[in-house]
């Protein structure tokens, strides 16, 4: 038995954009840490008014939005790249599937 029988007669769908976004996924999930990081590092200059308390709860305040924004630009990225592997893997070839025979296809029961 053959599982990776091929349809015959079937012409595979071009790629599109779905592998333009796979292949922008390292820059995106990259810059996802990257930016987020730098104005984190931006806020300790940004941040210099008030007592030292109110300084250290800004910066942290600030730092804790920054990572949450990373992690959700981390799971955005990892969605977009799930649904273009979907996409890429149905675009490819067509398999025949084994017939199953019921024995009742004909004549159901009542």
């Amino acid at each position: 038995m053959n599982w990776l029988k091929k349809l015959p007669g079937y012409q595979r769908t071009p790629y599109g954009f779905e592998v333009r976004l796979l292949r922008m996924m390292p820059s995106v999930l990259l810059a996802g840490v990257a930016l987020p990081a730098a104005v984190a590092g931006l806020a300790r200059v940004v941040f210099n008014q008030g007592t030292v308390d109110e300084i250290a709860h800004n910066i942290q305040t600030f730092d804790f939005v920054m990572l949450g924004l990373a992690i959700f630009i981390w799971t955005a990225a990892l969605t977009v790249a799930i649904g273009c592997i979907i996409v890429w893997l149905m675009k490819g070839p067509a398999y025949v599937a084994d017939a199953y025979e019921v024995s009742h296809s004909d004549k159901p029961k009542s």
